[in-house]
Formats: C-alpha cells, structure tokens, sequence
C-alpha cells in the first residue's frame, strides 16, 4: 500500500485534483492484469481490451479515493476486472467494486468512458480523469460553500442554468457541471438513466461561493 501519492498522482489532472488525490487518496496492492491474459484471450476477449484494462490499471489501478457524495461512494478503488462485450457493441470492463450493494457495476466503456451498468449502460464521464475531477470539486465545493441545496425528481427541471458555464475538465456526459457568479451545479442522472428512474435524478446546488470557491486552481 501507498500512503503518500505526492509524486505518484497520473499526469493530466488539474491543480486542484492533483492535490484531492494527492492528499486524500492511498494506493492499494493489486495483482496484475497481465495474470489473466491467457485465460482470457481463450475465452475469446480480444486482445485490444485486454491492452486497455492492462492500460487502465497502470494509470489507476489500486487509487483509493475518498467517497463520492452520489452512487452510496462510487468504486471502492480502481482495479479493472471482468471484461465483457461483444465486436459489435464493444467492450466493458469493471472499472474496481462497489462500496456497497448498488443495483449496478462501475464499469469503463468501448470508449474508455467511466459509468455504471444496470439495466442498461450509462457513461457518466467522458474518462476516468472526468470523475476524478468530479471527486475533487464536491470535495472542494462542499469545503467553501455557504450553503448546499440537494434538489431531486422533476424539481431539478426548474433550475435554471442559463446564466451558467459547464464546467469542462469532468468530461460529463449523464452527469455534468456549471459554474455561475457565486454557485457551482452538480448535476447527476446517471441513475435515473441506467434505471430508467427518473425521480433519481439529483442536482446539488454549492453557493455563496466567492473565485477561489468557483475554481479552486
């Protein structure tokens, strides 16, 4: 295990989740991928994903992070496993367990996306780098906020974001970011989509927050 990641957190992060991972996060010891090759490329795994998942747990494998405020914590740490898929839907494969009994999987998708698989697939980040960021602006965001506002159902149908910016860095696709004046946006569907339960979606409202609040390097 590693406790101290000052000079270990994977390039192409910004400041701000370059210090989240490096200050709250610890590395856990897996065994590698390259163990299961064979045996998976006799089940017919192409060897391409296996390329990925092997790619994918060098750069992240073993990352414990602090929970996510949404999806009961999100992965209990990165370690990729369990390969599925077909030529021509793509390929999954599990992106680390779950923290607690959730009706679905953290898997990464055909196009290295990052989301969960219920009944049905749903990125929710464009990359694993993208939740990351997401981890470290809910912890940035809930530190300076004066007030947080969890909306839910079909009342998040009226928040206006007009006056707004996405915020880029966390790749959202099911789940996005805004930025305003003096309030960032979290917007979460991941659920309601991969469930096909609309009254999950969730939107928390971080305000009264001044540059530093709205950005945090």
């Amino acid at each position: 295990m590693d406790l101290n990641l000052f000079n270990s957190v994977p390039n192409g992060l910004t400041p701000r989740a370059r210090s989240f991972v490096s200050s709250h996060g610890v590395k856990v010891d897996l065994r590698s991928v390259e163990v299961h090759r064979q045996w998976w490329l006799e089940r017919a795994i192409p060897a391409a994903t296996i390329d990925r998942m092997a790619a994918c747990q060098e750069r992240w494998g073993g990352l414990l992070l602090p929970p996510a405020s949404q999806y009961d914590g999100g992965p209990k740490f990165f370690d990729p496993d369990s390969p599925e898929g077909s030529a021509s839907e793509g390929w999954w494969f599990e992106a680390g367990p779950q923290r607690t009994a959730v009706p679905y999987s953290f898997m990464i998708g055909p196009n290295d996306e990052f989301g969960i698989h219920a009944d049905r697939w749903t990125p929710l980040h464009a990359t694993v780098e993208g939740w990351v960021e997401s981890l470290a602006l809910t912890h940035h965001a809930s530190m300076w906020a004066k007030q947080i506002t969890k909306v839910t159902g079909d009342d998040v149908d009226g928040i206006d974001l007009d006056a707004y910016e996405p915020v880029i860095e966390v790749r959202g696709l099911a789940d996005t970011w805004w930025r305003g004046s003096e309030s960032l946006v979290a917007m979460y569907t991941g659920e309601a989509e991969s469930l096909s339960f609309p009254r999950a979606r969730t939107a928390l409202i971080y305000s009264g927050l001044d540059d530093w609040g709205l950005r945090g390097g």
